[in-house]
């Protein structure tokens, strides 16, 4: 059997997924499996098929026009009763029983947009709303909560993703950033310049060591990454990546001159070494534009006709090189580095014959 066998055996609900993650140890240990053929993939699935396309297109509409009816003669809460009541009628056949990747994210979707919905009208009407940026701490936990349950429920890791969107209001209301939202933003470099101490920065920081942190949660239990566990930790680290990148690497590059562009250069390795050590690619997406603006320092590259075409080649081999050797790095880094807590429930790097 292979891994994709385990793995719809474990969506059939014919295994558990523990029991998979034992099989594919089992099977890399008996065929002693070295480095270059583990597999490097990530696990990321939208849709199996068109057919899901079709059944998604059509749930987009059906909900459309069963809300136009209900507009009529409903008002804003009925009309997302309604809709998060369908979505949740609709899961329960499309996600729990037919499996249906796109689809169940059509339909988490909808019942994300109807549970806000229902909350800013429950916090409206008990007098919580007002100017006080706590309403917006209090809206994200319940947030939070109501994916929780979504997810419990349907298990669709994409629940993750809109739970860590309510998660950053919870961040951003703590941290103050939002007090001083009506205020214009004058310089958008110095945002997430943790030099400057701005809320959005912290914030942001904070945002993304949470939610990089309950990924590596959700990795932990599914090193294999044949289950729902490794897809849900895919969306959290797409939060994470950009919120945790972003800040660390304008914060160097805004020190200016030789000094910036170094510890630009430096923020940029060590992302890349957690990127490789978690075996999660979103994080070296996420500094792409940084690694240009090195590169194109290092190259010395000024408005000459080539420089564009130049800079595109070099950016291009890299990350070209990045991802075709990604394994063997990854079996070098990890081989290097000592023991540290985690290390052995991270994706396996190396298998002894």
């Amino acid at each position: 059997m292979t891994e994709d066998d385990l793995r719809a055996a474990a969506a059939a609900g014919i295994i558990t997924e523990a029991q998979a993650a034992r099989l594919t140890h089992l099977a890399h240990e008996r065929a002693g499996r070295v480095a270059r053929a583990l597999p490097d993939d990530e696990p990321f699935e939208l849709f199996r098929g068109f057919a899901e396309i079709f059944v998604s297109l059509g749930l987009i509409l059906l909900l459309s026009g069963a809300m136009a009816l209900v507009v009529v003669v409903g008002s804003a809460l009925v009309i997302a009763v309604v809709f998060g009541g369908l979505c949740w009628l609709f899961s329960l056949y499309f996600t729990k029983k037919r499996r249906m990747a796109l689809p169940s994210i059509v339909l988490t979707i909808g019942y994300a947009c109807a549970a806000g919905t229902v909350l800013g009208w429950l916090l409206d009407k008990t007098g919580i709303l007002s100017g006080d940026t706590s309403v917006v701490v209090i809206f994200g936990l319940l947030g939070i909560a109501a994916m929780a349950l979504h997810y419990r429920v349907f298990k669709v890791p994409f629940s993750m993703f809109i739970a860590g969107l309510f998660g950053l209001m919870v961040v951003f209301g703590t941290t103050g950033v939002l007090a001083d939202i009506d205020q214009p933003f004058k310089d958008w470099n110095n945002l997430f310049d943790l030099r400057r101490g701005g809320g959005l920065a912290i914030g942001t920081l904070i945002f993304g060591l949470l939610s990089l942190a309950v990924g590596l949660w959700f990795d932990m239990r599914d090193p294999h990454r044949i289950g729902r566990m490794a897809r849900s930790a895919f969306w959290l680290h797409l939060l994470a990546a950009p919120a945790l990148v972003n800040t660390v690497a304008l914060t160097a590059y805004n020190t200016g001159g030789t000094q910036g562009m170094v510890l630009t250069l430096i923020a940029l390795v060590l992302i890349t070494m957690l990127a490789l050590i978690i075996d999660r690619r979103s994080f070296l997406t996420a500094g792409l534009g940084y690694l240009a603006f090195v590169v194109a320092w290092a190259m010395q590259l000024g408005e000459a006709e080539l420089s564009w075409p130049l800079l595109l080649l070099v950016l291009g081999v890299i990350v070209t090189t990045l991802g075709t050797f990604w394994t063997q790095l990854r079996v070098v880094l990890m081989q290097a580095l000592p023991n540290f807590p985690g290390k052995h429930r991270l994706p396996p790097y190396a298998i002894d014959e």
